[in-house]
């Protein structure tokens, strides 16, 4: 349900464009006897599930549950978008049940397929669901001594996506007619959210299961993890625009086909002003303000010449105008063509791929890498732990140096260091001209894993820290670091449970809105990033199983949040709501915020999913970027077409601190 900006007039276009749709197309329900037949099958098909042997390990079982998971799903959202959603989705029930027979019986004959893409499945981390995913494995794959390249690739907007027709497209694919010269994964990503927030994890998460699966089949000896590929078109190019520049250590080649790279540039009608940690906020997903990270990975771009999402690539192509270190960067521009990239396109990108990934991948001796949050701190040789501002441009280049780093910083308070840079002989880290020694302690031969970690002192003075101590750092004062840094949106990325009002609540306004805006996020995420959101009335279990907890309600509907109470920096009582040393009447106003948990690992949320809404969610997928901040004030304002619309009255980003900003 939309809640409106009160008082900031320039803000009314965006309330008007941001309703711009891509609704699915209408359905086609099933006749009452093939729905009959639908839920027959589906029945059947969970109860042999059922029956499997608790102790079928875990990735197995994923690849059968996927598809009862993708018939439950269809039906509880009528997704039958087109004429042969009934057919398909007895196609996979059909499917489901032969693979749940086999596995069963100890077998798992749809490993063995090559040539064609194959269903697979994995259990999410963040939500617990069971995601899609499709792997093609070439037909010499396991012969000989040859190791393969991988390729990730992400699929483009469809608004009649579901479960069922990215499975039923697999299940009817025929074989290739020439092999792959590589691994080819092609993600689900929940859905259509250009591969953001859960939809990037997705990405993670699937490739992750496939190397699982793999390992315990080969261990793994025929896959080079240094060879993989990102590669997308439309929203899928948009998607690997923003995987490749914020995590280009972490790839071969990145091949984005149009998509777009900046929000403002991408959204007709977009504000020429918007709040500022609105406006902030749109340096996490805005590729474009990453494009100096060009320099860490070979681009293969692809446009056609008359295609609007040309704009994707151009707009990277002038922000590296003036960019003195050498690039990798390729731009083919198809002639006369719009939205398309036809076959002979797909042969010219991937000679270039075969060229930058042809081989299994050194790290390079020297990175420059670019943030603007430490949501994307891996830089390959280390790791961003820290900023002096968020949102501000950080810069790190390091250089190895022949075993003597060389590193300069612009915005960063705190990095890590990891063993592809530093060398047992290593005595010394020049940063930003200080000369810092890092010898090894008697004894030991290598340094860890995780290596030093460097901290600016007083804005200016670095000095050399372990991680042990880096952590007590963290615990006895909060801050902004590593994956741990708001905003609110970011609590969704990672394992999180919710906790509904379980009682009436100081006032039964506030009981109302927090009941009802936890109701809204459950089908939101249920609908579009395609999971049943985890929920509980029991914080221990939240700190137990899962790091992140949203609370909604207020201390006395939901005892949980008077349980973390002190542990942030408002006053709530039923007189009382203080935030940010202004007073509200808390029987009209409800606080939200992310906040870190003392003394444990994750986020305390107050009253809030995702920030974005259903409008956005099926609008353009520019639209998924954060509305509050990390904080806000939202003062209850119904109206009759919506009992639980709100107006934002004050909302704000913390400090490096976790502390509201000094006036």
């Amino acid at each position: 349900m939309p809640r409106t900006f009160a008082g900031v007039a320039c803000l009314l276009a965006f309330a008007s464009f941001s309703q711009a749709q891509y609704d699915p197309p209408p359905p086609f329900p099933p006749d009452a006897e093939t729905m009959k037949q639908i839920m027959t099958k589906q029945e059947e098909l969970k109860a042999a599930f059922e029956k499997l042997p608790k102790d079928l390990k875990a990735d197995i079982r994923a690849d059968v549950e996927i598809y009862l998971k993708a018939a439950e799903w269809i039906v509880r959202h009528g997704e039958f978008y087109t004429k042969d959603s009934a057919k398909q989705t007895l196609t996979v029930l059909d499917a489901g049940l032969a693979r749940t027979k086999a596995a069963m019986e100890g077998k798992t004959p749809w490993r063995d397929v090559r040539n064609k893409p194959i269903t697979r499945g994995y259990y999410s981390m963040v939500d617990g669901s069971v995601q899609p995913f499709s792997v093609t494995i070439p037909e010499s794959y396991g012969r000989g001594d040859k190791t393969w390249r991988l390729d990730l690739v992400l699929h483009g907007r469809d608004s009649s996506i579901s479960e069922v027709k990215y499975i039923a497209g697999w299940e009817n694919a025929k074989p290739a007619a020439k092999e792959n010269d590589f691994i080819l994964i092609q993600a689900f990503g929940r859905g259509n959210n250009a591969f953001r927030w859960a939809g990037e994890k997705d990405l993670w998460e699937c490739r992750t299961a496939y190397y699982i699966g793999e390992f315990r089949a080969t261990e793994n000896k025929f896959l080079d993890p240094s060879r993989v590929v990102v590669r997308g078109f439309s929203m899928g190019g948009a998607g690997t625009w923003h995987m490749g520049l914020h995590h280009p250590l972490r790839f071969a080649a990145m091949g984005p086909g149009a998509g777009f790279t900046n929000t403002r540039a991408y959204i007709k009608g977009f504000p020429k002003v918007l709040p500022d940690y609105i406006e902030k906020c749109l340096h996490i997903y805005d590729a474009v303000d990453y494009a100096e990270n060009a320099f860490n990975i070979p681009v293969v771009a692809y446009s056609g010449e008359n295609d609007p999402q040309k704009t994707a690539a151009d707009n990277i192509e002038q922000a590296l105008k003036g960019f003195e270190l050498p690039l990798r960067f390729t731009h083919l521009v198809a002639p006369g063509l719009k939205h398309e990239m036809p076959r002979e396109w797909q042969v010219k990108a991937e000679e270039l791929f075969v060229k930058y990934a042809g081989q299994t991948r050194a790290y390079p001796d020297h990175v420059r890498f670019v943030t603007y949050t430490t949501k994307f701190g891996d830089f390959g040789l280390g790791r961003v732990m820290a900023l002096d501002e968020h949102y501000g441009k950080a810069v790190i280049d390091a250089k190895a140096n022949g075993g003597s780093p060389m590193i300069t910083t612009t915005n960063i308070a705190v990095f890590d260091l990891n063993q592809r840079i530093l060398q047992p002989t290593t005595k010394t880290v020049t940063i930003d001209g200080q000369v810092v020694n890092v010898a090894l302690p008697p004894g030991e031969k290598e340094f860890s894993g995780l290596g030093p970690v460097f901290i600016k002192e007083n804005g200016k003075t670095w000095k050399l820290h372990d991680q042990n101590s880096w952590s007590k750092l963290l615990q006895a004062s909060p801050r902004k670091f590593f994956n741990r840094q708001g905003p609110i949106d970011d609590a969704f990325d990672d394992p999180f449970t919710v906790t509904v009002p379980s009682g009436e609540g100081w006032y039964p306004e506030v009981t109302k809105f927090a009941a009802a805006d936890a109701k809204r996020f459950g089908y939101e995420w249920d609908r579009y990033f395609r999971g049943a959101l985890p929920t509980t009335n029991l914080i221990e279990h939240s700190i137990r199983h899962n790091p992140n907890s949203v609370l909604f309600g207020d201390p006395g509907s939901n005892p949980e949040i008077a349980k973390v109470l002190e542990q942030l920096p408002i006053t709530w009582t039923k007189e009382k709501l203080v935030m940010n040393g202004v007073s509200y009447e808390p029987k009209t106003h409800v606080p939200v915020l992310i906040y870190p948990r003392k003394g444990l690992p994750g986020y305390i949320v107050l009253n809030s999913g995702h920030t974005f809404k259903e409008a956005d969610l099926k609008g353009t997928n520019a639209l998924l970027y954060p509305r509050l901040g990390d904080w806000a004030v939202l003062k209850l304002a119904p109206t009759e077409k919506d009992p639980n619309a709100t107006e934002v009255v004050a909302a704000g980003l913390f400090d490096e601190n976790w502390q509201f900003p000094k006036k």
